[in-house]
């Protein structure tokens, strides 16, 4: 399916750093919390991820990541997400994420 590139400049994805992450016990597959800093325009947006099986909490605080700011929020359990963490399978369908191999100032968009 061909979409246009008129949809999508309709998705704004933005790079954020993650400024904390906790557990999600509640979530049907194991997941994190995060807050994520997407500057001053956006602001501290909140995304669940199921990406307990490649990443420990420790070394994702303080990362760059990419997200999709404006899908509206959804509700995830007790959890309202606000954002789409983006990341990608590897070959055993774990999900690894999509980050800036250099530092990007927060909130700039993807083109």
């Amino acid at each position: 399916m061909n979409i246009s590139y008129e949809d999508f400049e309709k998705v704004d994805i933005r790079v954020g750093k993650i400024l904390k992450v906790e557990e999600f016990p509640e979530a049907r597959k194991p997941a994190y919390k995060l807050e994520i800093d997407f500057g001053k325009e956006i602001g501290i947006k909140r995304s669940s991820a199921r990406i307990v099986d490649l990443y420990k909490k420790e070394e994702l605080e303080g990362s760059l990541v990419l997200a999709v700011v404006n899908f509206p929020p959804k509700q995830i359990g007790p959890f309202i997400s606000e954002c789409l963490t983006l990341g990608v399978p590897d070959e055993e369908g774990r999900v690894v994420l999509v980050r800036s191999d250099k530092d990007a100032p927060l909130g700039s968009k993807l083109f």
